[in-house]
């Protein structure tokens, strides 16, 4: 009886154990299955990042080069509507008027990409990726479908360097309406697409919304670009208007511009230069 005393509890202790081992393998093999699951499922996530970023940066440098492609199309679009404007308006103004006299005056326009611009100062400037080696020369102007961007102050061989309207000693010749009176337009000196249009004789009537363009009495840009719509004006000192314009210019989102050269400028300095001599 003793020894069966003794052997009852070692059978049952040794049951409980066998069941306790079986329960223990049963749940690390689930356990092993979730783990699994799980290290799975992070794999999948991982690849699919990846994946996600890798087609990411493929479709980054495609949009790129989709980018420049449709900013060079548009460029040649561009100066084909020119030339067909220009030819238009030399018709136009020889119909009537035989033999032609003197030239017209005509400019030529080039491409270019945006390396480096500031935003931040008073003498913000901008730096694009053409130089003298691509007959870019100085008192050249930048422009875009949008409006004035800014003049060629200096070149080197490959780049030049531009002082962008948004600067404190930038001015352009604009017109008020398509034949409103001209006067010199300036950047506000804060916002990003603000300027200020001077010295507007009191008699010349306008209204807000009403496009502001540029003069063609600069000898660097050409007439009828763009530029920003009239808002609110004052009277200085009793005799002209100040009115706000608003750009279209974005110059937070610049990257393709035009740039575009007075072919007639060295001529219409040496006269402006003879002129100036003969007053003296």
């Amino acid at each position: 009886m003793p020894k069966e005393r003794k052997i009852i509890p070692t059978i049952i202790s040794a049951a409980i154990f066998i069941i306790m081992e079986v329960a223990a393998l049963n749940m690390l093999a689930k356990n092993n299955e979730l783990q699994q699951i799980w290290l799975a499922r992070g794999a999948h996530k991982f690849m699919a990042k990846t994946w996600g970023m890798t087609e990411s940066i493929k479709y980054y440098f495609s949009l790129k080069k989709q980018n420049e492609r449709l900013a060079q199309e548009n460029f040649i679009l561009s100066e084909k509507l020119r030339e067909y404007l220009e030819a238009g308006a030399v018709l136009e103004e020889t119909r009537d008027v035989q033999p032609i006299t003197g030239k017209v005056r005509g400019y030529e326009y080039n491409s270019a990409s945006i390396v480096k611009i500031s935003n931040n100062k008073q003498h913000n400037y901008i730096i694009i990726d053409k130089g003298s080696e691509d007959g870019i020369g100085t008192r050249s102007g930048i422009i875009t479908a949008q409006g004035v961007v800014g003049i060629v102050d200096a070149v080197s061989n490959h780049y030049a360097y531009a002082l962008s309207f948004r600067n404190a000693d930038v001015s352009i010749s604009a017109r008020l309406g398509n034949e409103g009176a001209v006067g010199p337009l300036i950047w506000d000196g804060h916002s990003t697409n603000g300027a200020i249009l001077k010295e507007i004789p009191l008699q010349y009537k306008f209204q807000p919304g009403d496009t502001v363009w540029t003069s063609g009495y600069s000898s660097i840009f050409p007439p009828d670009i763009p530029l920003g719509v009239a808002g609110n004006s004052k009277i200085v000192n009793g005799a002209t208007n100040e009115i706000q314009v608003t750009l279209f210019q974005d110059f937070t989102a610049l990257r393709y511009v035009t740039i575009v050269e007075n072919k007639g400028l060295e001529d219409i300095e040496s006269l402006e230069a003879k002129g100036a001599q003969h007053k003296k």
